[in-house]
């Protein structure tokens, strides 16, 4: 039968067997365990009032519950004054909005709220990218792109100089652009002269954050490919194209200018040399004649019909020399002249025949030779009358 059920005595089988003032004891009651530990409390807050029968509260209550929450306060107070400064950061304490000092790495403490701190890291690079269009020296208007890589290094500075010290660095970054822009003409701005750029960029801006005392310092700046606007796109590449065919043209000239100028400078250093050589020659050989000539003289005037003679047979011998036929005279020298031509005839005998044939005239510069020989006299015989 259950303990509930009707007709049952339900004081006896309560399962706590929880009858008040009797025999059996049954769960604590809450109302108990809240008196108990409100008495603990008010002992530990000095409080000498217990509560008492069916009364309230005692007199030292309230004292305990504002222990309570001023011991709440102090540990959310000692919280947040207790901070870590990691390996990389520093931060800056203000103390009644003055400077104070710069704390390190490690484990510190400040007193809010007339304390104010500023952490930040001060080894890691951080970058910034501008890009606008700008004004050339040559009055074009290009595109560039450029990325600042810059870390903090005095963070006093960096707190308390500048309100906003990388809205600064923005700033002073657009107008140091502008001016290395504005003095540099656009082929270079395109082409080679962006590392140029990007020097003279960083020293700028670096000099406008050491006036502006902002404690940033500017690690790279990195100008990229500059480009026209989308506007007037094609006619700078029609622009960039012609440059290189005049680039492409002028090296082909070059090219055919190395090639043939050396080629023109070496003939005409040959024909200069030949000059040179024909000149030396026909002096040697005129000094040459005139010295012979002046012998001959002297051992004319010694004995000129030995010397007669000896001119003619000289004459002749050079003459005949150099010619395959053989004159032939009578004796009284008033006969026709024959021309034998002994090399017909010794082709003739080698090959069996011996034809004969007769030349008609004399060989030229035989003819010639006899006239210098005759004139060579005739100026001998005008110095032995003189």
């Amino acid at each position: 039968m259950a303990w509930n059920e009707p007709g049952g005595n339900s004081n006896n089988q309560d399962p706590w067997g929880g009858r008040r003032g009797g025999d059996k004891k049954g769960p604590p009651d809450l109302d108990e365990a809240f008196r108990k530990l409100q008495d603990s409390l008010n002992g530990m807050f000095g409080s000498g009032k217990k509560r008492g029968g069916d009364g309230g509260i005692g007199k030292g209550g309230g004292f305990g519950l504002l222990g309570i929450g001023l011991a709440v306060l102090a540990a959310i107070w000692l919280y947040s004054a207790v901070y870590v400064v990691d390996e990389q950061e520093q931060a800056v304490v203000l103390r009644f909005g003055k400077y104070y000092e710069t704390v390190g790495p490690g484990l510190n403490i400040y007193f809010p709220p007339i304390d104010r701190k500023y952490m930040e890291n001060v080894t890691r690079e951080r970058a910034y990218t501008k890009q606008g269009q700008m004004l050339t020296e040559d009055e074009n208007i290009v595109e560039v792109p450029l990325t600042v890589q810059y870390k903090i290094t005095n963070l006093q500075d960096f707190v308390l100089n500048v309100d906003q010290p990388e809205i600064s660095l923005q700033h002073a970054t657009d107008s140091a652009l502008r001016h290395v822009v504005g003095s540099t003409a656009m082929d270079k701005v395109l082409t080679e002269g962006r590392e140029q750029m990007a020097v003279e960029i960083k020293e700028r801006l670096q000099r406008f954050l050491d006036t502006y005392r902002t404690g940033i310092t500017v690690t790279q700046v990195n100008v990229q490919s500059a480009a026209a606007p989308r506007e007037v796109q094609e006619a700078f590449d029609d622009v960039i194209r012609a440059r290189e065919d005049e680039q492409r043209a002028r090296n082909q000239a070059e090219s055919y200018a190395n090639g043939v100028v050396p080629e023109a400078r070496g003939q005409a250093q040959r024909i200069i040399e030949d000059a040179n050589g024909y000149r030396d020659e026909v002096v040697s050989r005129a000094k040459g004649e005139a010295d012979r000539f002046t012998k001959l003289v002297a051992e004319y005037r010694k004995a000129p019909e030995v010397t007669r003679q000896r001119l003619y047979l000289d004459t002749m011998q050079e003459v005949y020399s150099n010619t395959s036929k053989v004159l032939v005279s009578g004796k009284d020298g008033q006969s026709n002249l024959l021309y034998l031509p002994l090399d017909k005839m010794v082709q003739g005998s080698r090959s069996g025949s011996a034809p004969v044939t007769v030349a008609p005239s004399a060989n030229a510069d035989a003819a010639n030779r006899a006239a210098e020989l005759q004139q060579q006299q005739t100026q001998l015989r005008t110095r032995e009358s003189r």
